[in-house]
């Protein structure tokens, strides 16, 4: 049975190979994989703490450092299985503040936020974007004015481009207009550790902690396995909103169980563990080894987007705030760009470069004097998450440039 498990596992990606620039997908760190395992024969559930002591207070621990790491000394909050559930928590209490009023996201927020709000019956809206994949203060602006808003979701790394909302504007609309503020930073969080951002972006992390909620996903740039999301909130008396009673699971002690501040009930302990060890080795903390790491996919990410820039094949986005860039082919017009970006995709893979393509609105790429003969345009994404794409841009570049010949491109 398990040869059969091996053969069947055959058929994916090379997911931790350098060359695997596409999905958002980083190999989980050693060390991470072997504490969870450890974990796994006891198997606990770290919904009340009979069923996992230990790994209960390793969440705890964890969950502390990352509230620290955005600036919090106090908070309340714990693991869950991704950024939709932790995103769901968060938006979910939001709705009990705030009952019956609208949620905004930008449009390149997550698509799960429309989603939550229509699971929890809340009015959601979308505000524009500008060039460069953030929300448009103005616009937002505009939108307050208008009343009714409960929510307005900031997006620090999009999953699309890696654009970073600014935090720094909307706090200070904030002063002016009454909503909360919740901080998706599910994927770009642990940027608030590196040393290479633009300044503009560098404040808007920093802005997370006047965030009333924040999302970090460990399982994206944490060096953890699939499925470990973290939900926290600034203020701990919003655990008030979950309080129950479970006479059957919560019997062994007065401490407060984490299933007393989760919507989910069952969740790993081995998750738990896995990122207590890993926070461990690596601290979270500016100039440590972790962050030199997210330091290096930025640099990898820039490195290769000034390569495109000064090759007359193709047009991009602007610079990259984090390690996401796009790019697509630069011909007559929209729609045969769009068609040779999957073309190009394709003989990439066959040369084992494997990178991603993304649908997006035109105005987020500089097309130059090309025919926009289409709203959006199918460009090549690539995320550059892996500390050593760094070293890996060389060997990248030579086959880009490989499959964009074959795919018949021409400066």
């Amino acid at each position: 049975m398990l040869k059969e498990v091996a053969e069947r596992l055959k058929d994916n990606y090379p997911y931790g190979d350098p060359l695997y620039a596409g999905q958002m997908l980083k190999p989980p760190h050693d060390v991470a994989r072997r504490a969870y395992e450890m974990a796994l024969p006891i198997n606990p559930n770290n919904h009340a703490l009979d069923g996992g002591r230990a790994s209960s207070a390793m969440e705890k621990e964890a969950v502390a450092d990352l509230a620290r790491m955005i600036g919090w000394d106090t908070h309340l909050g714990h693991l869950c299985g991704g950024g939709t559930m932790a995103n769901l928590e968060a938006l979910w209490i939001a709705g009990q503040l705030h009952p019956g009023k609208t949620i905004l996201a930008s449009t390149q927020a997550h698509y799960t936020h429309q989603r939550i709000a229509g699971v929890l019956r809340l009015p959601f809206e979308a505000i524009p974007c500008d060039r460069r994949g953030r929300m448009d203060v103005d616009a937002l602006e505009r939108r307050l004015g208008a009343g009714d808003v409960g929510t307005v979701v900031a997006t620090l790394g999009t999953t699309a481009t890696g654009a970073v909302d600014p935090l720094a504007a909307i706090v200070d609309l904030r002063r002016r207009y009454d909503f909360r503020i919740h901080a998706d930073a599910a994927y770009g969080g642990y940027f608030l550790l590196s040393d290479n951002l633009e300044a503009d972006t560098n404040t808007a992390f920093e802005c997370i902690r006047e965030a009333a909620s924040a999302v970090i996903d460990p399982h994206k740039h944490g060096l953890q396995p699939y499925g470990c999301g973290c939900v926290l909130f600034r203020d701990p008396s919003v655990g008030r909103f979950y309080r129950h009673d479970s006479p059957y699971t919560y019997f062994t002690s007065d401490e407060m169980h984490l299933g007393e501040i989760a919507l989910e009930c069952s969740r790993p302990g081995a998750a738990a563990v896995a990122l207590w060890a890993t926070q461990r080795l690596f601290p979270l903390e500016r100039g440590g080894e972790f962050a030199k790491g997210l330091a290096a996919g930025r640099a990898a990410a820039l490195d290769l987007h000034a390569r495109l820039r000064r090759d007359g094949r193709f047009v991009t986005g602007t610079s990259p705030e984090l390690d996401i860039l796009v790019w697509a082919p630069h011909v007559k017009s929209v729609s045969e760009a769009s068609n040779l970006s999957r073309r190009i995709f394709a003989e990439a893979a066959q040369r084992q470069l494997h990178l991603a393509i993304a649908t997006l609105p035109v105005h987020l790429i500089d097309v130059g004097d090309m025919t926009r003969d289409c709203d959006t345009i199918v460009c090549l994404r690539s995320v550059l998450m892996k500390p050593e794409h760094r070293e890996w841009t060389d060997r990248i570049w030579a086959i880009l440039d490989a499959a964009t010949t074959a795919a018949g491109v021409t400066r």
